[in-house]
């Protein structure tokens, strides 16, 4: 099963299939030597499979336990537990009442997909000053997070 036909099997909407299909295309453009571009495909494709079940900051671990329980690999259950902004630390886990539990990605693939998701709103590609300023109400750690993944990125682009 293709990657677009299982996040509507699993009941994500089409604005949500159009959003991973943009978020795909991004991530495919900083695959270079030494990264595993099918893993960053189908791990940006998939990284809001938890969206088939909510909307919420919870949508990363939903979709790493549906990867788990459709059998597919640790490294994509991984890409999808560990993309949200610029990953979690289980201190801001336990701030926004989530398990406690490290999900800052830590493979070049995982960072990959995180970061194609800032760059991405709706399914609309955006530049990362743009993302910054959607995110202006977060807290300094975390904006400062997301612009240091964007600058380690930007050194791996196509």
């Amino acid at each position: 099963m293709d990657e677009e036909t299982l996040l509507f099997s699993a009941g994500c909407d089409a604005g949500v299939v159009a959003h991973c299909r943009k978020t795909a295309v991004i991530a495919d453009r900083y695959c270079g030597a030494g990264v595993d571009a099918g893993l960053v495909h189908s791990g940006a494709f998939l990284h809001d499979l938890g969206r088939s079940k909510t909307h919420s900051i919870r949508h990363a671990g939903e979709g790493a336990a549906i990867a788990e329980k459709l059998g597919l690999s640790d490294e994509i259950r991984d890409i999808i537990q560990n993309h949200t902004g610029a990953g979690l630390s289980e201190d801001d886990c336990v701030l926004l009442n989530l398990p406690p539990k490290n999900c800052v990605p830590k493979t070049i693939e995982e960072k990959i997909v995180a970061h194609a998701d800032n760059l991405v709103k709706g399914s609309r590609e955006i530049r990362i000053e743009e993302r910054m300023m959607l995110i202006s109400g977060q807290s300094h750690r975390s904006k400062k997070n997301v612009w240091r993944l964007s600058m380690e990125m930007e050194l791996l682009r196509e």
